[in-house]
């Protein structure tokens, strides 16, 4: 049988799980799909230590010993960080090789010319596993909706922010107790700020967005938050309204470019990604054709990761020639404006219901300005708070407490929401 010889740049989560279903769990299918013997030949470490390996596996620090093999065949990227990671897939693709990555932040700031690069040498270059994990959305993208022009795109793409958040408003925990047992559930690193800052989820949607449109937003123009500033009464006020908040990604173009933003959102029960929870990604696609698409799986681990990753070696054995660039940003942007206005939630901390009443005064003299749609009275550990949902410019009011604010996704929302008073 024909072997095809495979090197893992990394054995961290990404490059281990790999590796253990290659040479371990998924060997034997992978032979029956493929009709070959996959052979892992090399692996670059990044500290020296034991590992319990084979010793016919070359196992290194040094790039030089892995590019001195002989007949490999493809490369599985699992660094993270721009470099050394760019120059090296630089080299294996002059090699030959065909390289597959889930180097995110990698693929964000250079995808376009790392793809163009293994393009112009006949090359492979995929990335599946940098986007969501194990599910397949990046194919979907390429090569199931090439006719269908792609309105808006809004996501979960980070499964750490949504296990902390599912885990906050099922269980009453506050945001610290909740990235703590992520910490040790192994979802979340022990530096959690790219999860819990929204830069991963960034990261994701740039490399999306150079699919979709063939061109990224400024980076500067994208508005950012993360999740460190939630707290549990935010998501209690929230279930009071019958939303959950997620992290959302949202990805459309208009006439003035490509609009994008990484935030917590809150979402209706009609909503899409409404029971998405844990550590799972979701994803909802807009089209001008089929309509709306939901994906959702597992965004991350060493199993959905190397799912992602040895299907990307399947689909390019099945494959054999890339696909040309004409084909595969065969997307027309269009335009698609929410017949409706934007809708948020407000939350207020009051010293007492008085204090609400005095508030709600205010807002009935600006009536002109916002329209409460919903309001709830809550009391949550013995303080109380206020939360409206609402259209139009509360933030033009001048009020006596200080408020959050967030989005609500107009995904699902049902306009005909009469006012409630919830204590």
């Amino acid at each position: 049988m024909e072997t095809v010889r495979v090197v893992l740049l990394g054995f961290g989560t990404v490059g281990s799980g790999v590796y253990d279903s290659i040479l371990h769990t998924h060997q034997e299918k992978l032979e029956k799909v493929i009709g070959k013997k996959v052979e892992i030949v090399g692996i670059l470490v990044k500290t020296e230590k034991e590992r319990q390996l084979p010793g016919d596996v070359v196992v290194t620090t040094n790039i030089d010993e892995i590019l001195s093999l002989p007949s490999i065949d493809y490369v599985f990227e699992a660094i993270v960080g721009i470099e050394p990671a760019y120059s090296y897939i630089k080299l294996f693709l002059d090699r030959g090789c065909h390289c597959i990555s889930a180097n995110k932040e990698l693929l964000a700031n250079r995808g376009e010319e790392l793809s163009e690069y293994a393009l112009e040498r006949g090359k492979f270059l995929t990335f599946e596993a940098a986007v969501a994990g194990g599910i397949p959305l990046l194919r979907t993208i390429i090569q199931l909706l090439q006719v269908n022009g792609i309105l808006v795109l809004e996501g979960i793409l980070n499964g750490t922010s949504n296990y902390i958040l599912s885990k906050m408003r099922n269980e009453k925990l506050s945001f610290e107790e909740c990235l703590q047992e992520a910490q040790q559930l192994g979802y979340a690193e022990a530096n959690p700020e790219s999860d819990i800052s929204g830069r991963d989820a960034f990261y994701k949607q740039m490399i999306l967005s150079s699919l979709i449109y063939h061109d990224q937003p400024d980076w500067e123009k994208v508005e950012r938050i993360g999740v460190e500033q939630v707290a549990l009464e935010d998501l209690v006020l929230g279930e009071g309204h019958g939303l959950r908040l997620k992290l959302l990604a949202s990805l459309r173009r208009e006439n003035e470019g490509i609009q994008a933003t990484v935030k917590p959102t809150f979402v209706s029960s009609e909503h899409p990604l409404y029971n998405v929870e844990g550590v799972d990604n979701g994803i909802v696609i807009k089209t001008d054709l089929v309509g709306t698409l939901m994906l959702q799986g597992p965004g991350a681990g060493s199993k959905a990761t190397a799912s992602a990753m040895i299907e990307d070696l399947v689909q390019i054995e099945q494959q054999k020639e890339p696909l040309q660039k004409v084909h595969r940003y065969s997307y027309q942007a269009q335009n698609e404006k929410e017949n409706q206005q934007s809708i948020y939630l407000a939350l207020f901390p009051l010293q007492t219901k008085e204090e609400w009443l005095s508030l709600k005064a205010v807002i009935n003299e600006n009536l002109n300005q916002v329209n409460i749609l919903q309001e709830v009275v809550k009391e949550i550990d013995g303080s109380i708070f206020g939360s409206f949902l609402y259209e139009g410019a509360l933030e033009s009011i001048s009020l006596p407490v200080l408020y959050k604010r967030y989005p609500v996704s107009p995904i699902g929302l049902k306009r005909g929401i009469s006012n409630v008073v919830t204590s």
